[in-house]
C-alpha cells in the first residue's frame, strides 16, 4: 500500500522511508540527510528487561507437512520479509524460531504488546551452533495461535533497520479510571479500540500507548487525535474515530432535580 506524497508527512518523517521501495519511490525522500530520532521523556518506551534476541534456524522449504515437522520438533515456522505487505520478491528468508522462547515472550508481554516491540532474531546455522548467518532487528508483524492451547503455529517477521517507517497496531493503557468523574457516578467504560495503527519510525516504535480516563464524565468520549504520541509518529486513521467513551445510565431522580 502507498503513501500518497511527502506533503502529507509531518516534518520529522519527511526524512525517512517506507520500508518498501516502490513507496520510497513514490515519497521522493532524499537519505542524505536522516534525522536521528530518539524516545522523548514522559512517553512510554521498552522495557529492557524484554530486549531479548529470538535465536532461529533457516529453512530451505515450505509446507504444511514441514510446518507440522517443525511444530513436533519445538520449532514454529517463522518467516522475515523484507517488505511491507511481504509480496514483491523482497528479501524473504525462510527461518524456524523456538516455540518455548516465542510463548514465553508472548505470556510475559501480551499478544499485542508482542507485535508492537522490535527484536534482534539471530539466525543461526542449525540449533546449538555458534555459527550466525544473520542478525537482523525486526518487528513481528503477526503470530498465530492454537485454538485450544495458545502455542505458537507461526510467526512473521519484518525488518525494521533505522530509517524504515512501519505500520503498527499500538496497544492501548487505560489510566485514570478511578478518579474519572463519569465513572465514579456509576457510569461503565465502553472501550471501542484496544490497539490503534500508527505510522511509526523504527527507532521510536512505543510499546503502548497512554489514555487518560481521569477527566472523562458520563456521555464524554477520546477520539484518536486525543491521543498523546511522539511527533514523528503518524496517525493511519482518521483523528475523529472514538477510542472509548464513558457511557451513562439513567438519570436517579436526586440527580434530576
Amino acid at each position: 500500500m502507498l503513501l500518497r506524497r511527502a506533503t502529507t508527512l509531518p516534518k520529522t518523517l519527511q526524512n525517512l522511508r517506507l520500508f518498501s521501495p516502490a513507496a520510497n519511490a513514490a515519497l521522493s525522500i532524499d537519505h542524505t540527510q536522516e534525522t536521528q530520532l530518539t524516545y522523548l521523556p514522559g512517553f512510554p518506551r521498552p522495557d529492557p528487561k524484554h530486549a531479548e534476541t529470538i535465536l532461529a534456524v533457516p529453512r530451505s522449504v515450505s509446507g504444511k507437512s514441514i510446518s507440522a515437522k517443525e511444530r513436533k520438533a519445538g520449532r514454529v515456522p517463522s518467516i522475515i520479509f523484507e517488505q511491507e505487505d511481504g509480496q514483491h520478491g523482497g528479501n524473504k528468508r525462510l527461518i524456524s524460531v523456538q516455540t518455548n522462547q516465542i510463548r514465553k515472550l508472548v505470556n510475559h508481554l501480551g499478544y499485542s504488546f508482542f507485535l508492537s516491540r522490535l527484536f534482534d532474531v539471530e539466525v543461526r546455522a542449525e540449533i546449538g551452533s555458534d555459527e550466525v548467518i544473520e542478525k537482523v532487528r525486526a518487528l513481528p508483524r503477526a503470530i498465530h495461535l492454537h485454538s485450544g492451547t495458545d502455542a505458537p503455529l507461526n510467526v512473521t517477521f519484518i525488518r525494521a533497520p533505522p530509517g524504515a517507517l512501519l505500520k503498527v497496531d499500538i496497544p492501548l493503557v487505560f489510566i485514570g479510571d478511578d478518579v474519572s468523574p463519569g465513572l465514579k457516578k456509576g457510569a461503565s467504560l465502553n472501550t471501542i479500540k484496544r490497539t490503534v495503527k500508527f505510522l511509526c519510525p523504527a527507532e521510536i516504535i512505543p510499546p503502548y500507548i497512554e489514555v487518560d480516563l481521569s477527566q472523562l464524565d458520563i456521555g464524554q468520549k477520546l477520539v484518536m487525535g486525543d491521543l498523546k504520541v511522539h511527533p514523528a509518529l503518524k496517525l493511519i486513521k482518521s483523528k475523529d474515530e472514538p477510542i472509548v467513551k464513558v457511557a451513562g445510565g439513567r438519570v436517579s431522580d436526586t440527580q434530576k432535580k
